[in-house]
């Protein structure tokens, strides 16, 4: 173990581990279940309302144990609606809906979490699931470091990225061998779950989204036309990356 988890664990630091109910989220929790006391445990999973899978919030519960958990989400606006105020998608540059739907709730429960509890004297460990082999971005991320914006008088704040080095196998690996499943949604063929269709998602993962959730695949084709604007990062209509047409486009439904 890392000289500076141990001692962290050691001076009693509460480690809060960020559950997007995917797969690397659900390999993170049973690796610090390992080292790190329950009770400086605690999961907080932010909530994207209609966007996200279904029966989230239920799997993390059903493989977290008895680990306290913290479901937060953006007040103010949905995902779709930060669309349509801003007339656009979010981009690789500008991702609002990590920073504004994700980010920022989950580090406002934080903040009240720590106020609540003061047995953790201000002293935080955030753990996110990212892994080098997700993309080259990812890969050259930095696994520890001080989070300079959050640690002010009376609070000191790491960010640490505990599965950084696992492959994806040793991901799915990890899982079966404390004896879960990962989410339904990689049964039925998505390959990362994230929001059901992320920009970042590939043809395949996009194609498969929109076989599984056609209502909502209607609302971000809609958005699209009405906003003027592509979804995907490639600039080509969201119908036309996946090859799933609507009932009342010019190409034939494939629904």
């Amino acid at each position: 173990m890392d000289t500076r988890i141990a001692s962290l664990i050691e001076r009693g630091a509460l480690f809060v581990i960020n559950h997007s109910t995917g797969k690397d989220s659900q390999a993170m929790t049973i690796a610090l279940r390992k080292i790190v006391p329950a009770a400086q445990l605690l999961v907080i999973h932010a909530d994207l309302g209609e966007i996200e899978w279904d029966g989230n919030v239920d799997h993390i519960r059903a493989t977290i144990g008895d680990l306290p958990l913290v479901v937060c989400r953006n007040e103010n606006k949905t995902f779709l609606e930060m669309v349509e105020r801003r007339g656009m998608w979010p981009s690789a540059s500008q991702r609002q809906c990590t920073s504004d739907l994700k980010r920022d709730p989950i580090n406002r429960e934080i903040r009240r979490y720590l106020k609540a509890n003061p047995q953790f004297n201000g002293l935080v460990v955030n753990c996110m699931g990212i892994r080098a082999a997700e993309s080259p971005a990812r890969s050259k991320q930095t696994p520890f470091r001080v989070n300079q914006g959050q640690s002010i008088a009376g609070r000191e704040w790491y960010d640490w990225l505990p599965i950084f080095d696992l492959t994806t196998d040793e991901v799915f690996a990890q899982i079966a061998d404390a004896g879960q499943k990962p989410h339904p949604a990689y049964a039925a063929g998505m390959s990362r779950l994230s929001c059901v269709f992320c920009i970042m998602a590939s043809k395949s993962d996009l194609r498969t989204a929109a076989r599984l959730k056609p209502a909502l695949y209607r609302r971000y084709v809609e958005t699209e036309r009405r906003i003027g604007h592509t979804f995907s990062m490639s600039r080509q209509p969201l119908e036309e990356v996946t090859g799933v047409y609507l009932p009342n486009s010019a190409q034939l439904s494939l629904f």
